[in-house]
């Protein structure tokens, strides 16, 4: 059963493309080499934010501003994509933007929050103690709590898996990976509204495996931590409400290393000259290791997106994994 019916995604989708233009997807040629199947990248680097949270934030905002008319301000947690979308939408629509990251964050990330407006504050060792911090704070000021998962995200966040299955040829699955859930979901959520049959595979860190257990024990499971470089998929508590829609539309969930993820980042920059940040690259990761069980068929991956701090991006160009202590 589709989140949205396919009239829904389509004005959704028409709404997000009024704010930005839809992002390629392209097939590779020496990526398909490297791994000996047609694979498909949907380029959700070259957002206006460099990655696909953006589109959430447009959705989101539209609908509180109707909804809540006198609404002055949101408050949300972020490990930075999430916090870019949020603050552009709030800035765009009049409203503040405060943003909560934990201590020892992304600094350019951090730096891209504030030049789209955003009130930052650092908070806590991790997102989710940075996400606890942020609904203490909306309720003693009166500011809208954003969570990381919501309807109306999902709804903006879905326009890119409707470009991407509507201009692909025919796809036997699709890897994406799993933060809090909105980019799965939405990828899940746009394949049953078109019925279609592909295969949408979930990904995790090993690192972070709160998803993974959580669907193969069938509730949710926090993790103790969620050390990985991939900040955009160090997550220790699974989203009941995503996790509703993955654990039975995904046909399964992988776990991918550190090294698994850094070597995809070398690979997305020497085939096609892109830079992915860890999340953006633990699909590519997923697919590689699953490389032999996709042969003679057609798959997608999510580049999800490309901000990874420069200091970061050259360790791992010189074949070495970022190490979170």
């Amino acid at each position: 059963m589709s989140l949205f019916t396919l009239d829904e995604l389509e004005r959704s989708a028409a709404l997000v493309h009024e704010h930005m233009l839809p992002t390629p997807q392209y097939s590779w040629p020496l990526l398909n080499e490297q791994l000996g199947l047609e694979v498909w990248v949907k380029h959700e680097n070259h957002t206006p934010t460099g990655a696909f949270k953006v589109r959430g934030g447009i959705t989101l905002l539209d609908w509180l501003h109707r909804e809540q008319p006198d609404c002055e301000g949101i408050i949300t947690a972020t490990r930075g994509n999430h916090g870019q979308s949020q603050a552009r939408a709030a800035t765009a629509f009049g409203m503040r933007a405060r943003i909560l990251v934990p201590h020892g964050n992304s600094p350019e990330k951090n730096l891209a929050m504030q030049a789209f407006g955003a009130e930052l504050v650092e908070f806590g060792d991790d997102f989710d103690a940075a996400r606890e911090e942020a609904g203490r704070q909306a309720a003693a000021e009166n500011l809208f709590m954003v969570p990381p998962f919501h309807p109306q995200l999902v709804r903006g966040v879905s326009s890119y898996a409707l470009e991407l299955f509507r201009a692909a040829p025919p796809l036997d699955a699709v890897y994406v990976p799993i933060g809090c859930g909105s980019g799965i979901c939405s990828v899940i959520t746009v394949r049953d509204a078109l019925g279609l049959d592909t295969e949408v595979i979930g990904v995790v860190s090993t690192e972070a495996m709160a998803a993974k257990l959580s669907v193969e024990a069938g509730h949710p499971v926090e993790t103790d931590s969620a050390r990985t470089f991939a900040d955009g998929i160090a997550v220790r508590v699974p989203v009941p409400e995503a996790l509703e829609i993955y654990s039975k539309g995904a046909a399964r969930i992988v776990a991918v290393s550190d090294d698994e993820i850094a070597q995809a980042i070398r690979i997305y920059f020497r085939d096609t000259h892109n830079a992915a940040e860890g999340a953006g690259a633990a699909p590519l990761a997923a697919l590689m290791q699953e490389r032999e069980r996709m042969q003679g068929k057609r798959a997608a991956v999510i580049l999800c997106g490309g901000n990874i701090d420069t200091s970061m991006f050259r360790q791992v160009l010189a074949g070495e994994t970022p190490r979170i202590d």
